[in-house]
């Protein structure tokens, strides 16, 4: 399998009734209830809303490089001008047009894919590294609550 390219979002995991987790496509976690925003707050279910919207526009680029951008699209009603200057003031980095964190690593082990989330530490006082394999056994790359698909 080629890991570099764009990798789009296939899934939010989230919890049903009995506080099973499901996976749902981000057209239904749009759609989906919203338990923890009081619904009769017509600012906090926009805020929300547009949260979720940008989580579903989310993607992942992996490069040649061992570079891995975590991409988010730019929020809408932003004016060029506005963009570069965020960009020029080291606000925001910019990377195929959206948001972009710093840069993670990422490298082959044996064939299996790696990459650093950054997240390390201790647990039962032992070290735990940041290194992780997220790739799963239907090709699906897992980062936190989130499953990406390779787009091309």
């Amino acid at each position: 399998m080629t890991y570099t390219g764009k990798w789009k979002l296939h899934s939010v995991m989230t919890f049903d009734d009995d506080n099973m987790p499901v996976y749902l496509t981000p057209e239904e976690y749009l759609d989906s209830p919203m338990p923890y925003v009081d619904e009769t707050d017509e600012e906090a279910v926009a805020d929300e809303m547009r949260e979720r919207r940008r989580m579903a526009d989310t993607f992942i680029k992996i490069c040649e490089d061992g570079k891995l951008y975590m991409l988010s699209p730019l929020p809408e009603g932003v004016t060029q001008a506005e963009v570069d200057k965020a960009v020029a003031a080291g606000v925001i980095k910019l990377v195929d047009g959206a948001i972009a964190d710093d840069p993670k690593s990422w490298e082959l082990r044996d064939g299996e894919f790696w990459f650093d989330t950054g997240i390390g530490g201790e647990v039962y006082d032992e070290e735990v590294s940041s290194w992780i394999k997220p790739i799963d056994e239907n090709g699906f790359f897992n980062f936190m609550n989130f499953r990406f698909i390779k787009e091309d």
